[in-house]
């Protein structure tokens, strides 16, 4: 194993941070989309002198952000070869998969056909169904549930199915089967949901508080990816944020569960102060949940600028046989119309601490998969069926 030209790759997905309609984003309802381009139009200019310097603006136009001259980090952008624009699916393919039969979201609630299935399986009745937070949807409706035992359905706008009861009115092992028997029917093609998920909860009116029972029913993914070629292969494979929800921890050795964008540096931080030989693999979800479904381009905005400070001391860590890989899954445009993620084009910098300033235009990559390839090329395993490494381009420019 000591034969690879990096000894850790660090991957950071910033979750939904596209940066322009991509060639098909018609066929999603999504032109003139450009998550990271309004933003920075909004907050008449952003300042990201971190990704400035690495060369975001060598991809794409960002108001406030001058195209460096040497980029510190090899530059492109990629295209989702993908039927979708979930997290699911731009995290699938970033490590190999493709998934033509798109996972499916319910921006007005789970119809009513499907209810209806769920509701004959399980006996008991449904409320809500509708997209919420957790805590939102307690407030609103968890004293109805308490009365009338109908159990507390509700989505997001990633394909999820989330059941919420109270444990005093419907028993942990009830919920789990109810949740059980609602996975098997939403496996079915015309539901195809990626997730569900028992949420249950305990407490009073005015003191609602979910409790840490919570039971993900996941699909795993439809072959194998890149980190289970590494798993495999005696390689470290340590997820940060919802990467292990997002593979149903498939190919993962480690997991560090994170509270917030913040946190999730902190952790991804601490994973770079381990010796280990494969990749460490953080999701930026504050982004997407906080900013981009809420429309809230200034929010967006300063997350963005936080995340950037403390980026550099990302770079500061590195060392000189690690590699660095930032991109994003899918687009989430704060301004863009509906409250759903938008079809983009990704950025990809690549940053190699020993090769700053010798940077490679990777130009536009026409899947996700790409990033993938290049990591199992790295650590001579099994190629995914999808995906061109760029791994040669990088290092023949040393």
């Amino acid at each position: 194993m000591s034969t690879q030209p990096y000894k850790r790759v660090f991957l950071i997905v910033m979750d939904s941070v596209g940066i322009g309609e991509a060639p098909d984003a018609q066929n999603f309802g999504d032109e003139g989309a450009n998550t990271l381009g309004h933003i920075a139009e909004f907050m008449n200019g952003i300042q990201l002198p971190t990704l400035e310097k690495l060369g975001i603006a060598n991809i794409t136009e960002v108001q406030g952000v001058t195209p460096a001259k040497a980029p510190y980090a090899h530059y492109g952008k990629m295209q989702e070869a993908s039927n979708g624009k979930d997290t699911m699916t731009g995290h699938w393919e970033i490590m190999g998969l493709r998934i033509d039969e798109p996972f499916r979201v319910f921006p007005d609630g789970f119809t009513d056909d499907l209810l209806q299935v769920l509701e004959k399986e399980v006996g008991r009745g449904f409320i809500g169904n509708k997209v919420a937070s957790g805590t939102e949807i307690l407030e609103e409706l968890a004293e109805e549930h308490v009365k009338t035992g109908k159990l507390i359905v509700y989505t997001s706008a990633d394909s999820v199915l989330q059941i919420a009861a109270h444990e005093d009115v419907v028993p942990l092992e009830e919920l789990y089967d109810i949740c059980e028997k609602a996975r098997k029917i939403t496996l079915q093609p015309e539901y195809m949901i990626g997730r569900v998920i028992a949420r249950p909860f305990v407490g009073t009116p005015g003191e609602w508080k979910r409790t840490p029972n919570r039971h993900d029913y996941a699909l795993k993914p439809f072959g194998r990816t890149v980190m289970n070629e590494l798993k495999d292969g005696g390689y470290d494979s340590i997820a940060i944020g919802k990467i292990s929800d997002i593979y149903d921890g498939e190919g993962i050795t480690d997991t560090y569960r994170t509270t917030s964008n913040e946190d999730g540096m902190d952790k991804f931080l601490q994973s770079m102060e381990k010796d280990f030989t494969g990749i460490s693999f953080l999701n930026l979800v504050d982004f997407d949940a906080l900013y981009g479904h809420r429309r809230d381009p200034k929010g967006y905005g300063q997350a963005l600028e936080e995340f950037d400070l403390r980026l550099q001391e990302v770079l500061d860590q590195l060392q000189s046989d690690d590699l660095l890989i930032i991109t994003a899954d899918h687009g989430n445009d704060p301004v863009h119309k509906g409250t759903d993620h938008t079809r983009e084009y990704v950025p990809l910098l690549v940053y190699d601490p020993n090769n700053a300033h010798k940077s490679v235009d990777l130009g536009i990559r026409s899947t996700f998969a790409d990033i993938g390839a290049t990591i199992a090329d790295n650590f001579k395993v099994n190629a995914p069926e999808h995906g061109t490494s760029f791994l040669h381009e990088i290092i023949n420019n040393k």
